[in-house]
């Protein structure tokens, strides 16, 4: 109706807190506004009085359980302290799972050796690729097709290349010579299994051709490394490698335990799917069998560990950091002339995410084909426990490394998306 005021009051509900509402006419604005404050200030102190009631009944409910008011505070001190170590140790597993089999196998040597001696390093090896191939995925082989000449020159790189610096490294004299044999061989190995794939992830890089890098080079590896262990490394000491028996050891340790996980995987659906759904406690699990082995090798060379200097084990740390800088850089500007000379930023090796993949993958070295390796040469160079320890601070070394790298990657990816929105 014409001249007439259509308003809505509120009518507050004293259970249920709502507001209803109901249609008036007034003639008077101001009437209508008066009205509105007036039971919206209702509203408000009945809200105040009901929260008031709910606080008060908590707080005796809490009193009438025997709580107290410093409990709470005492409970979330001990959290403060207990989930950044907890965050600490799942964030840095692998590291001190190695450090602290070694420690183990330095303070008590003698469950280290029984282990040993029942052969639990060939089960924990065997255990390793089986959960290699349990997680292997197919589509992730495929979908790395397309880069096929990174993924080419990464294994060149990888198998052929980068295994002749153990000709250099056997140059240094050390005492014991056991650590320099060691890194030479290390030199020498196919790309790490695990490490190298989940950095390329974390740094956005082709994580498919990374995968597929680590597959067939762990497989080549098996028929290159009786060949070139012979060449570069037992020439060199006057060794003799029985060739024809590593390759047999090494396809019945790392290649069959492979296919048979891959084989398990593909046969049985609810063996995948339990895979694919806890591939953080198999990889937990791997890295346990993987510390089981330097657990046993230092128990088995403690006596001798014990007699090496401190300076002696510090030079050949920072000679495995100073290996790792080499693969860096080697591969670095292999890939800058492979990408001038393929097109320059629209090559294949152009794209930021193979040269991710391929610097990554390519520049390390695995420790669970070491140990294998070591392990079925006996003592044809030395005492295992001296040839492995000087390894197991490159693999952490090379580990710590890339992960400051790839940390930096993606700082300076962040701050290069924030400068274009702002």
């Amino acid at each position: 109706m014409a001249g007439t005021l259509q308003t809505l009051t509120n009518l507050t509900s004293p259970v249920t807190g709502t507001v209803h509402f109901r249609s008036l006419n007034h003639k008077s604005n101001n009437r209508c506004f008066n009205v509105i404050n007036y039971n919206s200030l209702i509203h408000r102190k009945l809200a105040r009085s009901v929260t008031v009631i709910r606080n008060h009944t908590n707080s005796d409910q809490f009193q009438q359980n025997g709580g107290g008011p410093e409990q709470p505070a005492r409970k979330s001190g001990i959290l403060a302290v207990v989930e950044p170590l907890f965050s600490f140790a799942s964030n840095n597993f692998l590291p001190l799972a190695l450090v602290g089999g070694v420690a183990l196998g330095l303070a008590n040597p003698i469950p280290g050796c029984l282990a040993y001696k029942y052969q639990l390093s060939k089960v924990s090896t065997f255990g390793i690729f089986i959960i290699s191939g349990l997680t292997l995925r197919s589509e992730d082989i495929s979908a790395a097709v397309e880069a096929w000449p990174v993924g080419l020159f990464g294994l060149a790189s990888i198998l052929l290349f980068t295994p002749n610096l153990s000709r250099v490294i056997l140059q240094f004299h050390l005492q014991p010579q056991e650590f320099v044999t060691g890194l030479a061989l290390f030199s020498c190995m196919p790309t790490t299994l695990s490490s190298g794939t989940a950095l390329t992830r974390l740094a956005g890089g082709n994580a498919a051709l990374a995968l597929a890098m680590t597959v067939t080079s762990s497989l080549l590896a098996i028929m290159i490394l009786p060949f070139s262990i012979s060449k570069l490394i037992a020439c060199g000491l006057g060794a003799t490698v029985p060739t024809e028996k590593l390759f047999r050891r090494l396809i019945f340790t790392l290649l069959i335990p492979l296919i048979l996980g891959k084989a398990f995987q593909e046969s049985f659906k609810g063996l995948a799917d339990f895979a694919d759904n806890n591939r953080k406690l198999l990889s937990v699990l791997s890295v346990l069998l993987l510390s089981l082995v330097p657990w046993m090798q230092v128990s088995r060379s403690r006596y001798l560990l014990l007699m090496v200097k401190p300076a002696a084990f510090l030079v050949a740390v920072m000679m495995g950091v100073l290996l790792h800088l080499i693969l860096l850089s080697f591969n670095a500007i292999s890939i800058q002339c492979l990408c001038v000379l393929s097109g320059g930023s629209n090559s294949i090796f152009g794209k930021k995410e193979n040269f991710t993949a391929l610097l990554l993958v390519a520049s390390q070295k695995a420790l669970p084909v070491l140990v294998a390796v070591v392990d079925q040469l006996s003592s044809t160079f030395g005492e295992s426990g001296l040839l492995i320890i000087p390894c197991i601070a490159a693999h952490l070394n090379q580990i710590i490394m890339d992960s400051i790298l790839v940390s930096y990657w993606n700082k300076n990816e962040q701050s290069v998306g924030n400068a274009k929105l702002a």
